[in-house]
């Protein structure tokens, strides 16, 4: 009989493909969700137990690690992070898991700017406490899905905005939601073979803001250009625009991770085999990620009422005040160090983050 798998923030980026792909594999999925909406009776159409509770609290966890053997680690992506991890990795030790595999980050490491980063380094570190769990850590760099976030300026004026740097320069390797969880899907399947390994999933090639622009257009049907703007200027587009998912401390977040992109960090050892390697499917390419978010989303479109709305938009972020990023983390009153080193300035991630040695064994499909 196949154990039983928690998969936690089950309707996240990465939690939702993660079910959908273990079930297809026929394994019972228990899907913690905040809440009942149309992205968890997706789950439940497909076969997952659907477990709605707070995230943050031990007793939730505890009920929600019932019966399971094995699963899924996926912080939300917030301030208190490390207090989710805690509380998982104590439920976890209380329910004897035999193994879990954990969302983290390529850049993880213990004097990072950001304090998002710096808990994803503890939480990896608490989590292989206990000799009697195996772990697998996924850690995935800057997301093809994190371009998206523009995908509505691209489609209606022709514009790609982030703040990336020179846009000839390559710079990453984004890799799709779904391969990031295809990978997380092959370890928690095989623990025996995963166990005690770190991965990093990656898109097939780096990639320069230009190459991205570029693909945005073919997916779109229409020239799309680069457009390097200054982090105040994300702050104001993030906090303009709705849908926003993004918190003032999120933003603060990003404005860090911004500044790894410009230095490269995402570019080392880039790309991986990781993908192919795991999952025995070669990674999406950026252009084929966004054919599916185009044929997702009608309102992508051209239409003059849409460019209407698109450059009302424009307007409304050149008139948005940017954010303060210091102040915000000084209100906060998050734990800040006295030495902050970017991961590239950090002797300890350079001398671990090196390409990962091949597998002595073929990936298995269970």
């Amino acid at each position: 009989m196949k154990p039983k798998i928690l998969v936690t923030s089950a309707a996240g980026k990465t939690g939702l493909p993660t079910v959908l792909q273990l079930r297809e594999r026929g394994y019972p999925v228990r899907a913690f969700v905040r809440r009942r909406d149309s992205r968890s009776a997706q789950l439940e159409r497909a076969g997952a137990d659907i477990f709605v509770g707070n995230q943050y609290a031990l007793t939730d966890m505890r009920a929600a690690m019932d019966g399971v053997k094995r699963a899924y680690q996926c912080a939300p992506t917030a301030p208190n992070g490390l207090h989710f991890n805690a509380v998982f990795t104590v439920a976890a030790n209380e329910a004897n898991l035999e193994h879990v595999v954990t969302l983290g980050q390529w850049l993880s490491s213990a004097d990072h700017p950001s304090l998002f980063t710096r808990e994803v380094y503890l939480s990896d570190a608490m989590i292989r406490l206990s000799p009697a769990m195996s772990v697998t850590s996924v850690d995935p760099g800057w997301f093809a899905d994190n371009y998206l976030m523009v995908i509505g300026m691209a489609a209606h004026l022709g514009l790609f905005t982030m703040p990336l740097g020179p846009g000839d320069e390559k710079k990453n390797a984004p890799p799709s939601n779904e391969d990031i969880a295809g990978v997380a899907v092959a370890a928690l399947t095989d623990p025996e073979t995963h166990a005690g390994r770190s991965y990093r999933p990656t898109g097939p090639e780096l990639l320069s803001p230009n190459d991205i622009a570029a693909a945005m257009g073919r997916a779109l049907g229409r020239r799309v250009r680069y457009m390097d703007i200054s982090e105040k200027m994300m702050t104001k587009a993030l906090r303009a625009l709705p849908p926003s998912n993004y918190s003032e401390a999120a933003v603060s977040q990003l404005a860090i991770y911004a500044e790894e992109y410009r230095r490269g960090s995402f570019a080392v050892n880039a790309p991986t085999g990781d993908v192919l390697r795991l999952t025995g499917r070669t990674p999406e390419t950026f252009e084929t990620i966004v054919h599916r978010t185009v044929a997702a989303q009608p309102d992508l479109k051209r239409s003059l009422p849409a460019s209407a709305r698109a450059l009302a938009g424009f307007v409304k972020i050149l008139l948005t005040p940017a954010l303060d990023l210091d102040r915000i983390q000084s209100q906060r009153d998050y734990v800040r160090i006295a030495a902050p080193k970017y991961s590239q300035d950090a002797p300890e991630w350079t001398e671990t983050h090196t390409p990962v040695a091949p597998l002595s064994t073929p990936a298995k499909v269970a």
